[in-house]
């Protein structure tokens, strides 16, 4: 019996969202839970994330909790345009402009200092800070609503694959989130390529979506 009641608490926190045309009020709904704390799983270019208030220590935590994941590991965050970095980072570098004009959104995470105002946790004490405008139409629908920067790690526990099916989602997972948004199957792969720009000259740190050539070209390095 119990294990029948947590499957169906599992499935009414799970909704069905078009790709591409989200439903307002089924984002509206995820919106209503980061805004309170909660944790929502949602749909990526290639991969299910984890969205909390970035702003929120203790949703951030949650975070920590759910994916077990080493408290000194910074979390990536979501923005839903240019204009909303500059209050996030201490100043942005030349090399961040062409990067972000040629791809974004999605595709590329950067790295930039972070400003010191942003919760420790959020960094892991780094002094760094990850930003990415999401591709995903669902993902960039929810960071809009949110109005606010919302976390963007992998649904997922540290370490393990990432997911991008949520009937594949790790049931550790699933169980803790407060909310899911079901889009399909994702593409999967590697994610965004993640590049430092508080090193010089930039580093990349993970080569994913777009590779490093095609970095450099832009860069002209």
């Amino acid at each position: 019996m119990k294990k029948k009641q947590k499957s169906l608490k599992l499935i009414n926190k799970i909704i069905k969202i078009d790709p591409v045309n989200p439903d307002p009020d089924s984002i509206n709904r995820a919106v209503a839970k980061i805004r309170k704390g909660g944790v929502v799983a949602f749909p990526t270019r290639c991969l299910y994330g984890l969205g909390a208030d970035a702003f929120n220590p203790a949703a951030l935590e949650k975070i920590f909790h759910i994916k077990e994941r080493p408290l000194n590991k910074p979390l990536s965050i979501l923005v839903a345009r240019m204009e909303n970095i500059p209050g996030l980072v201490t100043h942005i570098p030349g090399a961040a402009l062409p990067i972000m004009e040629k791809f974004w959104p999605g595709q590329i995470t950067l790295i930039f200092k972070a400003n010191p105002k942003l919760p420790f946790i959020l960094t892991g004490g780094s002094g760094k800070i990850g930003i990415r405008i999401p591709e995903h139409k669902v993902a960039l629908a929810l960071v809009k609503a949110a109005n606010m920067p919302i976390t963007g790690t992998s649904a997922n526990i540290s370490g393990m694959p990432g997911c991008s099916d949520i009937k594949k989602l790790d049931p550790l997972v699933a169980g803790k989130t407060d909310f899911i948004l079901d889009s399909g199957k994702l593409k999967g792969g590697a994610g965004s390529t993640v590049i430092d720009l508080t090193a010089e000259p930039v580093k990349i740190l993970r080569e994913g979506e777009v590779s490093a050539k095609k970095i450099f070209d832009v860069l002209k390095i």
